[in-house]
Parts: structure tokens; sequence; C-alpha cells
């Protein structure tokens, strides 16, 4: 593989800006991140032996590792990430700062003098030895993580400990796998886009080299599989030649996040060119109306076009993290629109999910539907409790969302050749280099935004606002008066000379709305499902009447949203639906069909809430599709 050369370097054509947000339900979820799930992560960690797993290697004769997998380090790792951002803050409790010196101070203790650094196979009774085992090993996934978790510290708290920590790690890794070397894959991807990050950080040419050269090699039989075939780790084609995502979900979606990566930065059209058929190929036909990915639990993998069953939905919460992820840089890399759209969407939902009201109990898959008879599985463990799990064996998805909720603030604006463009809405403050402004807003409960400037620079400068696919009658006034602009591939472009005091207003309308399924989906063909701006509502048995399996709702929906304050929804907006009720079954199991099909004429009136609020009470029936008339 060619070495990159200073020619092939291409800055981000967009970049982003970092927000604080100030108040509503994004500010309610990193308050409870705060307050209930990072404490409740440390104390896990803890009590599952992570933290001893390291502290083990400074004896002598160490006491066995503890835990299933040899990669239970990176839920360290994950949960550093997310403290760098909470103690940037300078609100976090003692218990949190503690706890970051404690592995911190770790990690360079145990380090191999090499630079290796993993606590399972530094052990000396391990039953491999490192690099023996690339395809389940972990090793370089290990490193990713370790690499973002060692960023974050350096870019947030000016703590560079972890930073030296990576570097040494990662330059054994460039020693051993980079060009001319041996020719080798990690069997989780993930280091791909940790190793760019590091070249962003540190300008060592050699890291993006070699995050390029993971991404080139997959698919030319450098990895020694077992357990599951070469499709199931994205390597039984070269990555610019796969027709469609495939395989691990959370694999190919940490995949196709670096590699946008490496494209960011390289500007090699090839790779672009695979990674933009990749994604519109994922959205039209396996994504989740959620923004879920992964239909099969077997292994954990995306499943063929159209396979979408909803009871039997894996979308791993990791899954959605991965996916955001890749939606992120395929914004950096183009400006488009529609790439925030899905972003937001699981962040909203698919993501959102994944986290219990109370913020201290987890699912790690995450269904679209739960039947009355239904009985818990998640991850590889059978039982359990019967919705979401304090932790799990494998608990790779609860520190991932502890890290992501720390960052929801760097997923909202971003700036390109003299424009502000401003991808997500919130109670928010956003301030560049050439202007500040506080953003109000109960988005996404309430689609009113408004803008006020107290910060502007000399010049013309533009104000670009996204209005989501599912947005029509947008409205935009600045300083009271109708702004003469038209939405563009998902833009509203604002452009003027602005002054302190200015103020921009958005309207984005957001009425009830029902969704049919794709005919080519058969698990929920005739079926129907209803959202409400960037939210898709379920109806959970406790909220309906009748069975949910018996709810039919008219081809004409007839909904209200209303506000629902109660332990668990404070503030939230539900859905007030009138609908109708199937014949009873009959006893029959194929009847046969009717010549004409009528209506039921039953109608009752049942709630809708928002997906991400299911599964906090007991654990009943739940339906995002529906049978519709």
């Amino acid at each position: 593989m060619p070495h990159i050369t200073d020619e092939e370097l291409v800055s981000e054509h967009v970049k982003p800006v970092a927000v604080r947000i100030v108040g509503g339900l994004l500010h309610a979820w990193q308050l409870r991140n705060s307050a209930a799930t990072v404490p409740h992560a440390i104390e896990r960690l803890r009590a599952a032996g992570n933290v001893d797993n390291l502290s083990r290697l400074l004896v002598d004769d160490p006491p066995p590792y503890r835990g299933r997998y040899p990669f239970l380090d990176t839920d360290l790792y994950k949960t550093l990430e997310g403290l760098a951002y909470e103690l940037a803050t300078g609100t976090a409790a003692e218990p949190v700062r503690e706890f970051y010196e404690e592995v911190v101070g770790l990690l360079e203790r145990v380090q191999a003098d090499d630079g290796y650094l993993n606590s399972f196979f530094q052990d000396p009774a391990a039953a491999k030895k490192p690099w023996e085992d690339l395809a389940w090993g972990h090793e370089l996934y290990n490193l990713g993580h370790l690499i973002q978790a060692a960023v974050a510290a350096a870019r947030h708290l000016g703590d560079r400990r972890l930073l030296q920590v990576a570097v040494r790690f990662a330059d054994l890794v460039v020693a051993r796998y980079g060009e001319g070397r041996e020719e080798a894959v990690c069997g989780h991807p993930e280091v791909e886009m940790a190793l760019v990050e590091l070249f962003r950080e540190t300008g060592e040419r050699a890291y993006l080299t070699q995050a390029r050269l993971f991404v080139d090699r997959r698919g030319h039989g450098h990895l020694k599989h077992s357990i599951f075939t070469a499709e199931y780790f994205q390597d039984h084609l070269p990555f610019r030649d796969l027709p469609s995502v495939t395989g691990h979900a959370v694999r190919m979606a940490y995949l196709a996040a670096g590699a946008t990566d490496v494209y960011l930065e390289t500007g090699d059209r090839s790779l672009f060119e695979a990674l933009e058929r990749l994604w519109d190929d994922m959205v039209a036909t396996k994504l989740y109306i959620t923004g879920g990915l992964g239909s099969r639990h077997s292994d954990e993998a995306i499943g063929d076009r159209y396979e979408l069953p909803s009871e039997r939905a894996y979308s791993e919460t990791c899954a959605a993290i991965g996916t955001m992820q890749w939606a992120w840089r395929m914004f950096l890399a183009t400006g488009g629109a529609k790439y925030l759209d899905v972003f937001e969407r699981i962040q909203y939902n698919a993501y959102a999910v994944g986290l219990s009201a109370e913020g201290t109990a987890f699912f790690y898959d995450n269904p679209l539907q739960r039947r009355p008879d239904h009985e818990q599985r998640s991850g590889a463990e059978d039982g359990g409790d019967p919705l979401r799990r304090p932790w799990f064996g494998c608990p790779c998805c609860p520190p991932n969302i502890v890290r992501w909720m720390t960052q929801l603030g760097e997923h909202m604006a971003a700036e390109r050749d003299g424009a502000l463009l401003i991808a997500a809405y919130a109670a928010a403050r956003i301030d560049t280099e050439a202007l500040g402004l506080t953003m109000e807003s109960d988005y996404p409960w309430d689609g009113d935004v408004r803008l006020v400037l107290d910060r502007a620079p000399d010049g013309p400068y533009t104000i670009m606002l996204r209005v989501p696919g599912w947005a029509k009658g947008v409205t935009v006034t600045v300083n009271g008066a109708a702004a003469d602009v038209a939405a563009r591939d998902g833009w509203l472009s604002v452009e003027r000379v602005w002054r302190a005091g200015d103020e921009v207003r958005l309207s984005l309308p957001m009425p009830v709305r029902a969704h049919g399924s794709h005919p080519h989906l058969d698990a929920t063909r005739g079926a129907a499902s209803l959202a409400r701006g960037p939210l898709v509502y379920c109806v959970e048995q406790q909220d309906c009447p009748v069975d949910v399996d018996d709810l039919v709702l008219p081809r004409t929906v007839n909904a209200n949203a209303v506000n629902a304050n109660t332990a668990t929804s404070e503030g939230a907006v539900v859905l007030q639906v009138k609908a109708a009720t199937a014949p009873p079954p009959s006893a029959e199991l194929y009847p046969e069909l009717p010549q004409e099909r009528a209506f039921p004429e039953t109608t009752v009136t049942t709630t809708f809430v928002p997906y991400f609020m299911w599964g906090n009470r007991s654990p009943e029936a739940m339906r995002v599709w529906v049978r519709s008339a």
C-alpha cells in the first residue's frame, strides 16, 4: 500500500462546533447521566471485576481474570471517555474523579514495556498469547477505545497521561502491522476511526496510514475465521466491493465510520463512492423505522434486505451508536441533511430506548414489539430481568451509552465556508470564532426554535437551519419579518450582515404522522406506525383498553398530541388515538378469508407513548406497528 502523501491529505469539508446544551430533553438526559448512569456504571465496573483485572497484574501470582470475554478493558475505556467530558464540566462528583485517577494510574503502571496493554492477555496464565487470535481477541478493538478515551482526556481536561499510554500501544501496532509488515486486521473494527483521531490529535501520519491499511486489508483473507463466516466480520469481500451493509451490525457500523474518517483525511473518492452506496442501500432496505440496525439474534447481524421482524429486532444499542457515528461523519464529508435525518431518528429512538427512565437499567437489544408471553433473552445469556437489566456479562452497551450521552452537544452544529450549519435543535448555547447565539427550543416536543445573536461577524454570514425530512409547511422569520428563503436539500439558508440582538425564529409543524409498511417488508405488511416530529410512538398494554394485538388503526388516523406528566414522562408529549378493535379471532388457526373486509365498528381511545419511553413499567405487551384497516 502506498504511503499517504501531503498532497493526498484533505481537510474536513465541514468542521464540527461544540455546543453547550442548557435545557430541554437532551439536557435532562445529560443530567440523568451525571447523577445516575455514571455512578451506576462505576459501581458495576468495580463489582464485575474490570478494575481488579488491571490491578491484579501488579502482583507476582495474579488471581484469575474475571469475566467471560477478553475485551472487558474496553468498558473501562468507554467510561473514561465519558468521564473526561463529565470532569470537564467542573460539576462531577468526587467519586468520579477518584475512579478516573485510579484507572488512569493503573493503566500507566500495568502497560508492558513494549507498549502492549490488555489485562486478559498480559496474564501469564492466559489460555492464549498476545496477537494469537485477532478474530476474537479484540486487542486492536481495545486499542481503539483506549485512544478515544485518551484523546477526550487530552482535549477536554488537558490531561495527556492516557494519550502517552495510547501512543505507546499505537506505535507498537504500527511497528507490527504497518506498511511492509504483517498484513492483519482485527475481528472487530473500531480502531480505524480511533487511529484517524489520533492522527488529528498528534499530527503523526503513520496513524492515518495504519487506519487506511486496516480498511483496505479487509476481504483479502488475512483474518482467521472461527465460529462465524467471513461475512460476519465484513471480511468476505474488499470494503469497496461490498454490495450492502452486512454481518455483525456493530462491526459494520464501526468499520464504515472508520472508512469515512479515512476518506475525510485522504479524499479517496473510491472509498466515498462505496460509503455512499452502502449508506443509501442501508437506509432504504435495512434500517428499522426507529433507526435500529440488525435483525438477527444468532449472530447480532444485519440480515437481508427487508428482513425487519418487529418482535425479533435485535437493533443493539451499540449498533445505534455506531450508525450515528457513521451518519455524523457522512454529514461532515458532504454537508448532507439526509445523514442528519437518520442521525436524529436514531438518537431519539433506537439509542434513547436503550436506557431506562431512572438511568440505571439497559436494553441490549431493542425490539419493536413485545408479545404478552415473551420471556426476555438478551445478549448471550439466558433468563434475566423481564425488561431492562442493570448490567450484562458482555456490558458493551451501558458504557457506550455513558460516553455518547456526554457528547450530545458535539453533534448539533458545524461550520463550513463562512456558514454555521445548525444540525439539531435544543435549548443550547453556540459559540464559534465568528458569532455567538442562544438557541431556545423545547424540541423534540415542540417545533418552535428561537435563535438570538449576541455576537456577530462584521460582514455577510450565513446561518443554515436544517429542515427535517418529515417537516412540511416550515416557516422562518428574521426580526419578526418573514424570510424569503426556500428549503434546498434539507437546509434553509439565511445570509445577511448580522447584528447583536438579531432574532431568527423557525417553525417546524409537528402533526401526527401515520407511516405504512414497505410492501417488500413481510413482517409488517398491512400495519401502520405513528410518529410526531423525530419521535416514533408505540402502544403499551397498560394504556390500551383492549389487547394491543386486536387494535386497528383507521386509514385516517384521529390522534391528538397531549402533554403527560407522570413519574416517568414529565413534560413528554403522548398521543391520544381513536382506534378500532378487530373482531374476536376465529377458533380455527387458518380461517377462510372473508370476501369483503369490513372495518370493525367498536372504537376505543388509547394512548401511544414515545418509543424510547416504553418498558419502564410492568412487562406487558407493546407494539410500534399496529394493524391497519
